[in-house]
């Protein structure tokens, strides 16, 4: 690889950070950070002047930034083990920007959505500006089933968006998931730092945790530009 190239790029972190008692989803217990093994502890184990820290989280999948594999809504769908990369890693990105919007729902893309095959399409609405605040949990924009639809024959690859769920939670109704995931395409939500990419060019990657028996798993999400 060379110099100018190493130059040409770097990375940018999508993902919020987990924290001990960090509420991503209002009505599910936030993650419980600690030590399994503390440092002072681990002094007794190992030779003089060597120590060691194991941590042990407990939390629901659903924390932070995460992806949905179509195991989350579907019981026959590919979970987080049967994923493969190239769906998950190294995506051509389009990036929509839908910070202007007049309402809630999101039901038009300022793209031809034909150009979206195969690529990874990331919605920006600006709502991760209200993370960690009661505001995030309420009034979020989101799409609509129609335009996931649209988006499933247009043959996307992966969708993501900044906001608190990608679907209308006014509801039990969750039809973006049920399309997107019914057709295999992983969703990523709760992302951030959306403004800072390009609108075309970026690569993005959300690899997961490969676990067999799980829909959904937090993610580092990050693109190269």
């Amino acid at each position: 690889m060379s110099d100018s190239f190493v130059e040409a790029t770097h990375l940018i972190d999508l993902s919020h950070t987990v924290e001990h008692g960090m509420v991503t989803y209002k009505g599910l217990p936030a993650p419980i950070i600690c030590d399994y093994l503390s440092r002072e502890a681990s002094r007794a184990r190992y030779a003089e002047g060597t120590e060691f820290q194991i941590g042990q989280i407990e939390m629901v999948a659903n924390t932070g930034t995460y992806i949905d594999s179509p195991f989350h809504r579907y019981a026959h769908g590919k979970d987080l083990s049967e994923l493969t990369l190239e769906s998950l890693a190294d995506l051509d990105c389009v990036v929509v920007r839908a910070t202007e919007r007049s309402g809630r729902p999101i039901d038009q893309l300022p793209i031809d959505l034909a150009t979206l095959k195969g690529k990874a399409l990331l919605v920006h609405t600006g709502w991760d500006a209200h993370w960690r605040t009661d505001r995030y949990f309420e009034g979020h924009p989101y799409l609509t089933g129609d335009l996931a639809c649209r988006l499933v024959d247009a043959g996307v690859t992966l969708v993501g968006i900044d906001s608190f769920n990608i679907d209308c939670t006014d509801d039990g109704n969750r039809p973006v998931h049920s399309a997107l995931l019914g057709a295999g395409i992983p969703i990523v939500e709760h992302l951030c730092g959306l403004a800072a990419l390009p609108d075309r060019g970026a690569r993005f990657f959300a690899v997961p945790v490969k676990v067999k028996g799980m829909g959904t798993f937090p993610v580092r999400a990050f693109a190269r530009v």
